[in-house]
């Protein structure tokens, strides 16, 4: 009975793959071209720990990454991102990196900050290093587009998160492991010992080195779920670095991972069962 089970299950799940294939190569391509890249999912994610003060139960951070402005997003999608977050009401704002497609390319960079100036997050907006944003000598046009958008630069450095009861929280960020040079002791020093630590990697796979130090979760992007996504197979193409976790919320030992599929595509304009996403992380104080 259950190799009967299993033989109908296997014969279904082929059927529905070469369905899936079939499906994108002669009708799927308008869904995945035009369709899914604009179909915006919101995750909501707990994030509870002891070490997390009572003051900051609640608190609520929204994360956006990957939108490569110029290659399909663009600043009007940008533009509705911004919107879209100052709806949900978020005390922090993060950007996990790949601003731009090709930032010495991207004739609009002036009209950037104007558009992410109206973002409202009043304990701070922070930003790290992608690998995008390295490429094509977009390292000062990006670190410049963002301090202008009122930023905070998390490159191998960290930033104390604090409220009127002194309570805190600390927020760090390594470099991009393709293009830059993350440094984890620089990134974490100053931050003291018992304090909750939210590590910002553009690459999800550095989650394995962020697992040996006293960091309590990090949040990445630069997967974007692997783009597209057949059932069975899984994500088509993964870059490096973003080869182990492609997508979704991992538990490492004392770690927490969370990979957001990111907003834009680049290479191929194409998103098909990979939904551009937004991540709102709640604090819940145990």
């Amino acid at each position: 009975m259950s190799k009967s089970i299993s033989r109908r299950t296997f014969i279904k799940n082929s059927l529905r793959t070469l369905a899936t294939v079939t499906g994108l190569s002669v009708g799927g391509g308008y869904y995945a071209h035009n369709l899914e890249p604009k179909w915006l999912e919101i995750k909501h994610n707990f994030i509870s720990h002891p070490l997390i003060p009572k003051g900051f139960d609640g608190m609520k951070m929204i994360q956006f990454s990957d939108t490569h402005l110029g290659f399909q997003f663009q600043l009007s999608d940008l533009q509705a991102i911004v919107e879209k977050i100052n709806q949900m009401d978020p005390d922090i704002v993060l950007f996990t990196g790949d601003l731009m497609d090709e930032p010495n390319k991207y004739n609009a960079q002036n009209e950037i900050p104007p558009v992410l100036n109206q973002l409202k997050a009043p304990l701070g907006k922070f930003s790290i290093f992608g690998n995008h944003d390295h490429g094509g000598y977009g390292s000062e046009i990006y670190r410049d587009i963002m301090e202008k958008s009122n930023f905070t630069m998390l490159q191998n450095n960290s930033a104390r998160v604090s409220l009127l009861s002194a309570e805190e929280i600390f927020l760090t960020g390594v470099d991009d492991a393709m293009l830059g040079k993350p440094d984890f002791e620089k990134a974490l020093s100053g931050i003291p010992k018992g304090g909750f630590t939210i590590m910002l990697s553009h690459a999800p796979d550095l989650a394995d080195i962020s697992s040996t130090y006293d960091i309590h979760y990090q949040i990445s992007g630069h997967s974007h779920g692997g783009q597209v996504q057949i059932p069975l197979i899984g994500a088509l193409v993964t870059p490096p670095y973003a080869e182990k976790y492609t997508e979704g919320t991992f538990d490492l030992g004392s770690l927490t991972l969370h990979v957001n599929r990111g907003l834009g595509t680049t290479r191929l304009p194409y998103r098909f069962l990979s939904r551009p996403e937004l991540t709102i992380y709640e604090l819940r104080a145990e």
